[in-house]
């Protein structure tokens, strides 16, 4: 059977205030072009459809219309919910979905033969896939409990619970005639972050083992980490990553789908399918001279300006570039802690005299934002 596998799309992202609708547009076209071309006999979603838990309406109704169209492809399609996404609110389109022939799964059920999925290729081949969204760690308590396996104890970690319920969910991947497959939305120890995660949701107590996973899986679809990349594990182990760079810490990434040949008797073979449709996010440095004789590079920009804070500078930059959505000093320029630059004692000392040592630990001697903030605290003291 043929898989493409793809996750964290975070429609309804806005970049430093840029919405990107149309660049997701683009993209999920792209997805879906590739499904015409490769004919999957099976989709998989793996979490973070929406960039938010209050999608737009303009969200909604691009990735309900993107699912569709894929299921239009012939492919079975599998969804499950992400951290950014609001299990319950994609659990009450379930209905939407089954009309659809689409199998979505936003938050975790009391019946765990609900996170089985199973299903057939239009050439025999059987397979079932243990389908498991994000799970805090609050619900990964509740879960266990739920399926009432040994007692949550305050001691075990999130990594114990996860692998608890996937123990769970995999029971069953025992025939020797089926493709066994997982999709969870998590991360495993050892991969990379991508740039633009959920720094809280990555951190080690919310990373668990690959050992979770069991031997008898032909193939882990994973998502979260939004860079496609393989996880050394009992099993084939990956994540797709974004098909859209979701802010500049991406910036490097190959933006790509997945595509998993796998039989029930042989091994996975595994490719990547660039998706090239969203506009490019770059990276700019050097001083205002160099910037003016620049080019300014195709795409999305940060820019590192490699000159000391003064009032205006940003304009002039945006002058420059209109399309810079991010506009820093350069790191290297600013004080690093413990370098020798004053700290401002804040007892018996006034406004102005404790915002003029904030800026001269930061390396800005500009008296026009002095005067600036005198016509300001002037206004506020009336």
């Amino acid at each position: 059977m043929k898989i493409l596998h793809t996750s964290d799309w975070h429609v309804g992202k806005v970049l430093k205030g840029q919405s990107r609708a149309e660049e997701h547009k683009q993209v999920l076209a792209g997805v879906i072009e590739i499904a015409h071309a490769e004919r999957p006999d099976l989709v998989i979603v793996a979490g973070d459809l929406y960039d938010t838990a209050a999608p737009s309406p303009e969200a909604t109704r691009l990735v309900t219309r993107a699912l569709t169209a894929l299921r239009r492809t012939g492919a079975d399609v599998v969804a499950i919910g992400g951290n950014h996404d609001n299990g319950n609110a994609l659990d009450a389109l379930r209905p939407w979905a089954e009309a659809a022939g689409i199998t979505l799964r936003g938050g975790v059920r009391e019946n765990p033969a609900e996170h089985v999925v199973d299903g057939v290729t239009a050439t025999g081949e059987r397979w079932q896939l243990a389908a498991l969204p994000f799970l805090s760690q609050r619900y990964a308590v509740r879960a266990v409990e739920m399926y009432e396996l040994t007692a949550a104890e305050a001691t075990q970690t999130y990594a114990d619970h996860l692998g608890r319920v996937l123990a769970k969910l995999t029971e069953g991947f025992t025939e020797p005639d089926r493709v066994h497959l997982v999709t969870a939305h998590l991360t495993v120890v050892g991969a990379s972050t991508g740039g633009g995660e959920r720094d809280a949701h990555t951190v080690l107590g919310y990373a668990v083992p690959a050992s979770v996973f069991p031997g008898t899986a032909h193939y882990v679809a994973l998502g979260h980490l939004h860079r496609s990349q393989r996880v050394i594990g009992p099993c084939p182990i990956r994540y797709s990553g974004s098909p859209i760079a979701v802010d500049f810490g991406e910036q490097e990434n190959v933006c790509s789908v997945t595509l998993v040949e796998v039989g029930a008797t042989s091994a996975a073979r595994i490719r990547e399918v660039p998706v090239a449709a969203a506009v490019p996010l770059r990276t700019v440095r050097g001083t205002l001279a160099q910037l003016a004789a620049a080019d300014p590079p195709e795409g999305w920009l940060r820019v590192f300006v490699r000159e000391q804070p003064r009032a205006g500078l940003r304009e002039e930059v945006q002058e420059l570039f209109p399309r810079a959505l991010e506009i820093r000093i350069d790191p290297e320029l600013l004080p690093t802690p413990g370098s020798g630059t004053r700290v401002a004692q804040r007892a018996g000392r006034s406004p102005r005299e404790l915002f003029a040592d904030y800026l001269g630990s930061r390396g800005h001697e500009d008296d026009g934002v002095r005067d600036l903030f005198d016509e300001l605290l002037e206004e506020v003291e009336r």
